[in-house]
Formats: C-alpha cells, structure tokens, sequence
C-alpha cells in the first residue's frame, strides 16, 4: 500500500501562478528571503507550513529511498568539498550558461532565454533590448577559506550535492560493506549562481536535492537505469501526480550532459509549463575515473564473483526538492463552488505530507479543557493545530486552504457519548468516532505504508 492520495483531478493546469504564490505568503508556506529589506532574489524561506510539508517530503524520500532497500545506505556530506573536487567534476570547465547584459536597461540575461526577456523599459516599453554579444558565465558560488582572500583559499559552495558521494564512495563502501551494485543517498543544499532566477521556487539560487547514485557493474547499467525510471516514477504516482501532468521525457543525445550516456526526466505540468522535477541519469564511470585521476587514488573495486577489477558506472536519481513541493502545491491548489453559491479554497494534499495532518477544534471555548485533553494525546503521534477562535465553518476553511485532512471537533454531546466528530478534507464528510480510537482512526488513514 502507499501514501494515500486525493482524487480529484490536479489544478495545476487550471491554477495561476500568482494564486500560489499569494497562498503561499498569506498562510505561512514561503516567502521572499530577507523581505523587510526588500528581498534578495532567487533565495527563499518557508514557513510554520512549508518547512512541514518540506520535512515530510524528505522524510518520505528517504524512507522509500533509503530505509526500504537493503542496497541503499546513506550519507551527508560537506556543502563545501576541496577545490579540486570541481575540477575533476568538470564544474569549473562546463558549468556555465551564456550571458547578455542590454546596454539600455542594464538588466542580465541568460542568452538562451531571450524570448522571455519582455519589454525594455529604458526604450519606452520596446520589445527591442539593446544586447551585448553572449559571454559564458560560471554558475558556480565562490567563497573563501582563511584568513586571506587570495587565489589559494578560492572554494565554492557546491552546485550539486552528488561529488561528495564520489568522493566518499570508498569509505563509504567500505564502512557499510556494501557490495555491487548498491547505492548511496543524500538530502543536501545546493547553489548556482543563476543569471535569472523565475517562476518562483522553481529556478533559485540556493535549493535543496535528494540524490540517489547507485553504483553498478558496466555490464548492467541498462537495466538498473530502466529499473529507477520505473521506481521514481512510481514515487511521484504516490505523491498524486498523475498521468495528466507527469510525463517522462527521454533526453535526445545532443541534450546530453557532457559526463551522461543516457538521461531522462520527470517533467510536471507546471502553470507556466513542463518542465523538470528530476532526473535520471546514467553518468557511466565519469565521476570515480575523474576523482581517480585527480586525487591519485585507485577507486576500482575488486568483485570476487567476477574476479574482475573494474570502474562502476553511475545510475542517478537527483529529485529537486523545492521544486517537488512547489509542484504538490499546484497539484493540490483548488477552488470549489459549494451549494448556496459559497467557494472554498482546498489543498488536496497527500494526507501523509500534509503540513498540519488533524486540527482540534473545541465548538466551544468553554469546552476548551477536554478537547485540550485530545490534543495532547494526538500530539504524541501526528502533527496536530488547536483552533477555537470564530465559528465552527469559517475554522474548517482555514484548514482546508492549509490542506489538514482531519477536523477532530469536540462538542456538547461529546462529553455525554464520549464521542468526537471527524471531518474529512475531500468529501467534507463527518463520522462521530469513540475518543479512545480517535489516534487510531486517524493512524490509519494518515500514516504512509510501505
């Protein structure tokens, strides 16, 4: 069995943008960083809401990633690696996009997104931007070392999280003794430079990946490389992401990475379009040869089954995680018309990732003393909100927009029947369940299964 998730058709080809993003400040899921000063673009915070629905994404990754597999162990490595890790990577070399700046407006560009460019300003609300000849431009964040900010203490905060793992991958497999094929996992922060940072949570500056490289013999790269696409795509099916707006889209060979033999991504039905949430890639021996020749250690390993010494080849899962989250919102964002011509706004999220997973509500605020009782004792195990304040619909709406699938309202039957009532998100229906079962009424329909 799996996550549960809701029903109804996704939003996020109907959904605007701007309602998302109004959402998300409104109730507490993501803003811009250092707002009271403005912001600074392409760097966000989330919230009381975002940061759960955040940490349950990841905790939900790593349990099916991770903890389910027996050939997976995990690491978490340094945001900042020894220079020399980037060159090996190919970053300092490859790891750039072409650059124009308009002479008229002094805005920047990305050379390869000038159709989205819009008006120039600085010509009277032109579309004619007046542009230098592209230039590339590094992605990559510099920082320093030391005490001296020199060319000997450069470093960069890395731009992908995965050269870490290529970097541990001995120790790693050797502490674990772990066997080919196997695989080695980690969440981290990332960060690139990018020249024009849009669509809100989708392309910034600093993000968060969940990486996968699972190491394999030469000879089975293909069907380890089919056998992930099949796996990740049956994750985002749990996540509610149907046929509708999940799509796998193989790369053709001159969208090639210059170290992939063969990638494919998972691309959402996004607002402003398709585009991709993860991918998948056969990075072949590139990293471990790379790392071998530049640090000088033998990253082969011996297979006494084979009784061979070889390279393995890399198998890559590498989920955004920003993005993922930016995707469960649009998925899950809906307006409805009830009966009486009212609306509601509803998130149908997964009830195993729902920011807040069952609400309290007291009908009464002098009822507040045995609903408080309940609280305490579903806190123990979910992710519990206690609200008293207005009338008992204008509540349920509040949590319907923050997606909670559980109401739990105590009223004044309740302490003469000793039963509460639960209200379901989706259907809005209401079912009067004994307060002693109450935890595991909602256990079952709230923890995800493996």
């Amino acid at each position: 069995m799996s996550v549960e998730t809701a029903e109804a058709p996704a939003a996020s080809a109907r959904v605007r943008m701007e309602d998302i993003v109004s959402l998300c400040a409104r109730r507490g899921f993501v803003f811009q960083s250092s707002e009271i000063y403005g912001g600074i673009n392409g760097f966000w915070d989330y919230g009381p809401l975002g940061v759960e629905l955040k940490q349950n994404l990841k905790s939900l990754w790593w349990q099916r990633v991770v903890r389910a597999r027996a050939d997976v162990v995990g690491m978490d490595g340094s945001i900042i690696g020894h220079p020399r890790t980037w060159e090996a990577s190919g970053h300092v070399e490859h790891f750039s996009d072409p650059m124009v700046d308009c002479r008229a407006c002094k805005r920047r560009f990305r050379a390869d997104q000038l159709d989205d460019a819009g008006p120039c300003p600085a010509r009277e609300g032109s579309s004619e931007h007046d542009f230098t000849p592209a230039r590339s431009f590094n992605l990559m964040l510099r920082t320093f070392i030391g005490a001296s900010e020199d060319a000997a203490s450069v470093a960069y905060l890395r731009p992908e999280t995965c050269q870490a793992i290529f970097t541990d991958f001995k120790r790693v497999r050797e502490v674990s003794r772990q066997r080919i094929p196997f695989g080695i996992a980690q969440i981290g922060k990332a960060f690139r430079n990018e020249i024009n940072p849009r669509n809100f949570t989708f392309r910034s500056r600093e993000f968060e990946q969940a990486e996968l490289e699972f190491f394999v013999h030469p000879s089975e790269r293909d069907r380890w490389f089919e056998h992930w696409i099949e796996e990740r795509t049956r994750f985002h099916r749990e996540l509610g992401f149907d046929e509708g707006v999940l799509r796998v889209r193989p790369h053709a060979p001159e969208e090639l990475a210059h170290y992939a033999r063969a990638a494919s991504d998972l691309e959402f039905l996004f607002p402003f379009g398709w585009q991709e949430i993860e991918g998948i890639h056969d990075r072949g021996d590139w990293d471990l040869r790379r790392h071998s020749e530049f640090s000088g250690k033998d990253l082969s390993v011996f297979d006494d089954r084979r009784g061979e010494h070889f390279l393995p080849v890399v198998i890559e899962t590498s989920v955004g995680i920003d993005r993922t989250c930016l995707a469960l919102l649009c998925n899950a964002y809906c307006v409805e018309e009830l009966e009486g011509g009212e609306t509601r706004t509803v998130l149908r999220l997964p009830a195993a990732l729902a920011p807040v997973q069952v609400a309290v509500l007291p009908l009464s605020k002098k009822l507040a003393e045995p609903a408080r009782r309940i609280d305490s004792e579903l806190r123990r195990r979910f992710h519990v909100a206690w609200d008293e304040a207005g009338n008992i619909g204008r509540r349920y709406r509040r949590q319907d927009e923050i997606g909670t699938p559980f109401c739990v309202t105590f009223d004044f039957d309740s302490e003469g029947d000793g039963r509460v009532t639960i209200r379901e998100r989706d259907t809005m229906e209401q079912e009067r369940v004994p307060i002693e079962g109450v935890a595991s009424w909602l256990a079952e329909r709230l923890e995800p299964r493996p």
